[in-house]
């Protein structure tokens, strides 16, 4: 059984074409010039803006011209994240889904549904020949995963329609009408590498077969976070061995992503290795009991390693200081909106170069001032370490507007095609919303999409037949706005 045999085909086949091209953030114009080859034969004005977001233009079936237009909103990219030992490369293999029940997955790599659903959804519509809708407009936006330079750099006034769907969210049956903001913020730090020790055993300390996940959606799930555990096993292990030494620590792929992986390099009197093997395998042991609920996979391993330059002591500290106390998880919860994660920080990775450290991560917030405030409570960690700190790339997050006429008019609709009445709610996520709503503020806005599970991790997964109540209530939806009140 192949994706197209499921139910809406032209959605799945159009998925399909998404899985067979690689489209990691920023690298979107394969995609791009494939679907302009898919739309080729259809009557549609397909532009590129300046920053690459595709704009696709459809006119109204015949006598529903004068209904209002209707911009349908998802983005092109997908978040890069694969099992260990995946040989996969992102930028030039495809996607391996296969169908588990009535679920869709990937073969060892994120799935690509987030966002790759909503694309596929909107590229149906356009090319459906029986729909009833009036004027259309597909907004497929670049980069969202890693910067939303696409919704960032999309100019007010070329967009024609009054009215917004965004298909990003990840729960069937909600209606969203707020998500959260965020900023990055980043902490670097300069040091002299000490030569390496040749008299030294070097091994390789690694944390591994963690669940990781979306860095908003599951920040609340109490997942561990790779660098957190390294950084207590590498503290247990300098208290107890003071003759070691570390060459290195790094971990974290992506911002808004949980870190799943994260290793220490070390360096010891090679008859001090029975005694830290020993004592490596009794913190597993410690990390698994504190975490076997949620993280019962997790594995902390030593292995021979190659010989390395070593970081100085004070670097050594200093690092691990901030590590400790860098706040990594929730910070509030949302009064408004009950089981809804308000304010959180993701401490998403540590990289090293050339004599540099890095530490990266995302703070999010349903309100734009606690996102600001948390970043600086991040940031004052950093400055107190002595690091060149910076604080950047923030956007907005879009206020939900309870008000909305077009929230009740598919509230009303959800009922009626589905037969449940939908819950209202925000998100812990970044969309689009709400950096298109600041150079489009006459934009009536909403956000659903079908159920979608371990986005941002290999264990992403999309629940088939919530896909095609995603598509029925799309179907209906545009077709309720064409017609007149």
């Amino acid at each position: 059984m192949s994706l197209s045999d499921l139910t809406p085909q032209p959605l799945w086949r159009f998925f399909q074409l998404l899985c067979d091209t690689p489209r990691p953030s920023k690298q979107e114009q394969l995609l791009k010039s494939r679907i302009r080859e898919a739309l080729a034969e259809y009557e549609l004005e397909i532009i590129e803006d300046q920053v690459g977001n595709l704009i696709i233009r459809k006119p109204a079936t015949p006598g529903y011209e004068d209904a209002p237009g209707v911009v349908m909103q998802s983005h092109l990219d997908m978040v890069p994240q694969k099992n260990e030992g995946s040989t996969h490369d992102f930028s030039k293999d495809p996607i391996q889904p296969y169908i588990d029940g009535d679920w869709v997955r990937a073969r060892g790599t994120t799935l690509g549904a987030d966002n790759g659903i909503g694309v596929a959804a909107i590229l149906s519509v356009l090319t459906s020949k029986d729909m009833i809708h009036g004027p259309l407009e597909g907004l497929l936006t670049v980069d969202e995963e890693a910067g939303m330079s696409g919704a960032k750099g999309l100019q007010g006034g070329v967009l024609q329609g009054s009215l917004l769907l965004n298909l990003d969210t990840e729960e069937e049956n909600e209606l969203y009408i707020g998500c959260a903001g965020g900023v990055d913020i980043g902490g670097r730090f300069s040091y002299q590498a000490e030569p390496r020790d040749d008299r030294r055993q070097y091994w390789r300390i690694a944390l591994k077969g963690l669940r990781g996940g979306h860095s908003g959606l599951d920040i609340h799930s109490g997942r561990g976070n790779a660098l957190k555990l390294v950084n207590r096993a590498l503290d247990q292990l300098r208290k107890q061995f003071p003759a070691l030494r570390v060459a290195s620590l790094t971990g974290g792929t992506l911002r808004n992503a949980i870190p799943r992986e994260a290793f220490a390099v070390v360096a010891a009197p090679a008859e001090l290795g029975e005694a830290i093997s020993r004592r490596v395998s009794e913190l597993q042991q410690l990390f698994l009991q504190e975490l076997k609920s949620v993280e019962p996979h997790l594995h902390l391993t030593i292995s021979d390693t190659d010989s390395a330059d070593l970081l100085p002591e004070d670097m050594v500290d200093r690092l691990q200081r901030v590590i400790f106390a860098c706040p990594h998880g929730v910070f509030r919860m949302s009064a408004d909106f009950p089981g809804v994660t308000e304010t959180s920080n993701n401490l998403a990775r540590v990289v090293m170069d050339s004599g540099h450290i890095e530490v990266h991560c995302l703070a999010r917030s349903l309100v734009d001032s606690l996102r600001d405030d948390a970043a600086q409570s991040v940031a004052g960690v950093f400055e107190l370490a002595g690091a060149e700190t910076s604080v950047g790339n923030s956007y907005p997050g879009w206020a939900p507007d309870k008000n909305s006429r077009l929230l009740d008019n598919l509230t009303r609709l959800h009922e009626k095609v589905v037969g449940v009445v939908p819950k209202i709610q925000v998100i812990h996520a970044g969309l689009e919303c709400g950096i298109l709503g600041a150079n489009y503020p006459h934009w009536d806005m909403i956000s659903f999409g079908p159920t979608i599970r371990g986005a941002h991790s290999p264990d992403e997964a999309v629940h088939a037949p919530s896909v095609a109540n995603f598509w029925k209530f799309l179907e209906a939806t545009l077709a309720h706005l064409a017609k007149p009140d």
